[in-house]
């Protein structure tokens, strides 16, 4: 629910005012003006991982700039998404668009999804999912707007509040049982505040597998050649508990947390997870926490996102952040699943968002908390 009140609400608030087409900017003193023009119809790339907001979100951005839109669903959750753009379709043609402008795949394959993106008439794909599908979208022949997988890590840093900073990454890798492609994949901590950390993460429902579980799990979630276990993918503690035959796991356990030590193909607990395993690597300096941070990006999340959590007034560590890591989106004292959409982040904001979707949802179930513990920073920086 909260991913689609996102997508479809708040995206609509905030750019229902922003002209998107016609003449966009008029410089009268240089005599120059900045046209936006439709680019005809668009092949919308849908996962499985976030089958309704995606499709949400991406037909109100093609309606809003005037383009028709086809969804090539991910065939796990092919109803869904259909359900979705029928919705937004019905509304849109009620609001007085011309039926058919969302369109979808009835019945999706992979044949048909590159089918899709390669037809004359497609001038534009948004694609959301695996490095594979990605990469078929880059290949078709048409421009594409492509978003693959994630593996963010997340570095504690000696000056971090350490309260804060591990409630904040709780609440992001336990939201939608870490589905959220830019939620934290690992945890790079700092020698001097490790056994803080793990303190911490412990005291507030995450579980430290044994080197034994640790082992025992990563031979079930990531299949050989690197593949990720679909059988895993947003699948709750318990459930996962179950399949990785762990009996230790305390009911009630937020997150499971696997101990590693290198970044390699060798290491299942380096990979995207896309479930709520988070790995956990530990570094005798900031400047190696960062090498760590940059290994995890360059093997399996290149361009996507990236946190650190600091004292704000850490300006060189920030910078060494910044000028060192591949991601697009680097976020400061910042949970990565809310931060990388610009979601709320502060308790009061949360507190505001609650309210408004009680007022407009009062029927459903969906529920937003907080953990208990400090709310997190309030600063959002983007850099880079």
């Amino acid at each position: 629910m909260i991913k689609n009140a996102f997508a479809s609400e708040i995206i609509y608030s905030k750019y229902k005012d922003l002209k998107t087409c016609d003449v966009i900017e008029r410089d009268e003193q240089a005599g120059i003006e900045k046209v936006a023009e439709s680019v005809g119809i668009i092949c919308g790339v849908v996962p499985t991982t976030n089958p309704t907001s995606t499709a949400i979100f991406k037909a109100l951005i093609a309606l809003k700039t005037r383009n028709a839109i086809v969804f090539s669903p991910h065939p796990r959750a092919a109803k869904s998404t259909i359900e979705a753009a029928r919705i937004v379709h019905d509304a849109a043609v009620a609001a007085g668009a011309p039926p058919g402008i969302i369109a979808w795949l009835p019945a999706p394959t992979l044949a048909l999804s590159q089918a899709l993106m390669q037809h004359k008439q497609v001038k534009l794909i948004l694609a959301t999912g695996g490095p594979a599908m990605v990469h078929a979208a880059y290949s078709s022949g048409h421009p594409a707007v492509g978003v693959g997988s994630g593996n963010t890590p997340a570095i504690i840093d000696a000056s971090a509040d350490v309260e804060m900073a591990v409630s904040s990454i709780l609440m992001s890798k336990s939201f939608d049982n870490g589905m959220i492609c830019a939620s934290e994949q690992s945890v790079v901590v700092v020698e001097s505040v490790y056994q803080a950390v793990v303190a911490e993460f412990e005291k507030r429902g995450a579980y430290i597998l044994t080197p034994a579980e640790a082992l025992k799990a990563g031979a079930i979630m990531i299949l050989p050649g690197g593949k990720l276990n679909v059988d895993i993918v947003g699948q709750s503690v318990d459930k996962l508990s179950k399949l990785f035959g762990l009996t230790a796991v305390p009911r009630g356990t937020r997150v499971l947390i696997g101990e590693a030590s290198v970044v390699g193909p060798g290491e299942p607990w380096a990979y995207e997870k896309l479930s709520p395993l988070l790995g956990m690597y530990r570094a005798p300096t900031f400047e190696a926490a960062v090498d760590l941070a940059a290994a995890l990006v360059d093997f399996a999340g290149a361009g996507h996102t990236s946190v650190l959590y600091t004292d704000t007034q850490n300006k060189a560590a920030i910078k060494l952040f910044e000028s060192r890591i591949n991601t697009c989106r680097m976020l400061i004292n910042t949970p990565a699943a809310q931060g990388a959409i610009g979601a709320c982040v502060t308790q009061s904001e949360c507190e505001r968002a609650r309210l408004c979707l009680t007022r407009r949802r009062a029927h459903s179930r969906g529920r937003f908390q907080l953990p208990p513990g400090p709310e997190p920073d309030a600063g959002l920086w983007l850099l880079g």
